[in-house]
């Protein structure tokens, strides 16, 4: 039997201490899910969050 893969590909992602708005991160307007997921991961890499 093949061991459990981790969910997310292994990424913990931590925001604890973060003080960004959610307009901060999205913007004003209105925008998709996968718009949403880009920019969530963009914000995740520009601060360093995501670790293996």
């Amino acid at each position: 039997m093949a061991a459990k893969k981790k969910a997310f590909g292994g990424y913990a992602i931590n925001f604890k201490g973060c003080t960004d708005s959610v307009e901060k991160v999205f913007g004003s307007s209105p925008i998709g899910p996968s718009e949403m997921t880009k920019k969530i991961w963009a914000y995740v890499k520009k601060n360093k969050l995501a670790k293996k």
